[in-house]
């Protein structure tokens, strides 16, 4: 860890003798009280290390009016790990301040920052951000782990998608948005492109809010309102830097969207975010925004809706015959769908269960991992024309049906065939309609 960046070093003796025996939630839980009695700064580490072990994306220390909650989000759902006494708690509070470049004094108003972690040799960066509660500052802290950031190959595309999307990617120029609620997967699948791309023979410059992870040979930048650094303001001057491909983090205004569009029109690749239901949703919600449709359909090569689904844990799911009426789901699900989808459901076939007590791999929830779904919005010539046309957000998906692109929903069902997922866990998390 550098010597100008805060943070908190794991020793390997402490990892192997500590954190490295936390294989579960449970056994978590019993270090963390175990623990109670010892340095602030330990009850830290055990807090952080105890975490990126579990494979979690953020801790939540949430103040209570006895006692103060401490959960862990893995794989999207949030867990409960134990309840510390408020006195302990403040002490890691103070900590966390300390460590975030947070102000210790003030207690009544919101307060951002971050600090690093060493572990292992690896440096996983730590975003803290700190509110005001009834009952005591509540924290969520964010778990930047380098290790996250995966290749297009590893999205867990179809194939028909994975060759659709790295072809968009090596455009010249154009729009790709990829779109979805917060927690979707949208800036994973973003750098995923970007890594993907990227090479000495092109510029890339992203403009983020935050900066979430490095990525080498690309320049990043990071939105600061207070000194006038907006996305808008900010993708003005990265284009004037003659860069090939922009990641623009997130479209939220007609002013970023118009810049956007125009540097797509004018032989730059753009990459970008925007929250929407589904790919289709994406044009209606870029002309609500006051884009033109002029702009929008010369512009935008692809648009992407996504989602993230548990996996079924390897260690203790089960194959099962599904129902008749999962029969019959499936088959009107995908009723429309490609030759070469059809034939997995066709003949007699078996989906896997989660097992409702999980095991120790999967902290006895059943589940271990996340895959994506997907549905992609294609701008070919016909799809141009009915953008042009102020086509509805129905119409323009029966189009994308008659090119053969599956919908959110049914992309899930293709993974319930593949044994990936299963029927409870895809209707948690979209709807048929």
């Amino acid at each position: 860890m550098s010597k100008d960046k805060k943070g908190v070093e794991i020793k390997r003796d402490f990892y192997k003798g500590v954190i490295d025996e936390i294989e579960h939630i449970k056994d978590f839980k019993k270090t963390i009280d175990n623990r109670q009695k010892s340095p602030t700064t330990q009850i830290v580490s055990v807090l952080m290390g105890g975490s990126i072990k579990l494979g979690s994306s953020d801790i939540h220390l949430e103040p209570q009016e006895k006692g103060v909650k401490i959960r862990i989000r893995v794989d999207g759902v949030l867990h409960k790990v134990t309840t510390l006494p408020k006195a302990i708690y403040n002490k890691i509070l103070s900590r966390i301040k300390l460590l975030s470049s947070m102000k210790l004094n003030v207690t009544e108003q919101a307060q951002d920052g971050r600090f690093n972690i060493l572990l292992n040799q690896k440096e996983i960066e730590i975003r803290a951000s700190l509110l005001p509660s009834q009952h005591g500052e509540s924290i969520v802290m964010r778990i930047l782990d380098p290790e996250n950031l995966i290749d297009v190959k590893d999205l867990g595309l179809r194939d028909d998608l994975f060759e659709l999307f790295t072809k968009e990617i090596s455009r010249p120029n154009g729009m790709i948005i990829v779109t979805g609620p917060t927690g979707s997967g949208k800036t994973t699948t973003l750098y995923a492109f970007l890594k993907n791309i990227n090479n000495p023979e092109i510029k890339i410059i992203t403009i983020e809010n935050p900066v979430e992870y490095q990525l080498g040979g690309v320049i990043q930048t990071q939105v600061d309102e207070d000194r006038g650094y907006t996305f808008a303001s900010g993708l003005e001057s990265i284009v004037r830097q003659d860069p090939d491909v922009v990641l623009v983090g997130e479209i939220r205004n007609l002013e970023t969207t118009n810049i956007a569009l125009q540097a797509a029109l004018t032989g730059h690749l753009v990459f970008s975010t925007l929250h929407t239901n589904d790919a289709a949703g994406t044009i209606a919600r870029l002309k609500s925004l006051g884009a033109s449709k002029e702009n929008i359909a010369p512009a935008i090569n692809l648009a992407i809706a996504q989602r993230l689904l548990r996996k079924v844990c390897p260690k203790c799911a089960h194959l099962e015959e599904p129902t008749p009426e999962e029969k019959e789901e499936i088959k009107k699900g995908l009723k429309e769908a490609p030759t070469e989808i059809k034939k997995l459901y066709q003949n007699d076939f078996k989906i896997s269960r989660a097992n409702p007590d999980g095991c120790k791999h999967c902290n006895f929830t059943g589940y271990k991992g996340r895959v994506g779904i997907f549905e992609a919005l294609l701008v070919n010539d016909k799809m141009e024309n009915l953008i042009n046309q102020s086509a509805t957000i129905n119409e323009i998906r029966k189009e994308m049906e008659s090119q053969g692109m599956l919908t959110l929903y049914q992309d899930g069902l293709v993974k319930v065939l593949k044994q990936k997922t299963t029927f409870k866990e895809l209707s948690r998390v979209t709807q048929k309609d």
